[in-house]
């Protein structure tokens, strides 16, 4: 195996123990894990479409469709039609804000940990470096894709 083919391997890794993670937070938290990660990237203040989402987090539409029509019956969040654009956006309620706060506090506190003791080791360059990785991975899988 080549140095970049470990490498590679080393990341691919990491990111499947990453999403493992996350699965199993959501378990502990007692919400299902693509409910945590709508209201992560929800909770960034800003609204966003069904559609931003599914690009951006890789959540099935039709799976994101089920959980925005819950989370709209618990009162969580509310479609924002308003907006001059041909997307809803998906806004958080104050109770939606509670429920955020709530469930992605624990979540947080995890990561900032793990973040404080990789920085004690490592350049905070590694995170600029993942995202350039996976912006030329994008990039390639889809010129794959659209052959």
């Amino acid at each position: 195996m080549s140095g970049h083919e470990k490498n590679i391997r080393k990341i691919m890794i990491s990111v499947n123990i990453i999403d493992g993670i996350c699965e199993l937070l959501a378990k502990k938290i007692g919400v299902k894990e693509n409910t945590l990660t709508l209201f992560y990237a929800l909770d960034d203040g800003n609204p966003h479409s069904q559609k931003e989402i599914c690009e951006k987090w890789l959540i099935p539409r039709t799976t994101l469709n089920t959980i925005v029509k819950e989370c709209i019956q618990k009162e969580y969040i509310f479609l924002n039609e308003d907006n001059g654009k041909k997307e809803k956006e998906i806004c958080l309620t104050p109770k939606g804000q509670l429920f955020a706060k709530d469930i992605l506090q624990q979540v947080y506190e995890i990561e900032k940990q793990a973040m404080e003791r990789t920085l004690l080791e490592t350049s905070p360059d590694f995170i600029h470096g993942l995202e350039l990785f996976t912006k030329q991975l994008q990039n390639e899988a889809e010129q794959f894709i659209n052959k």
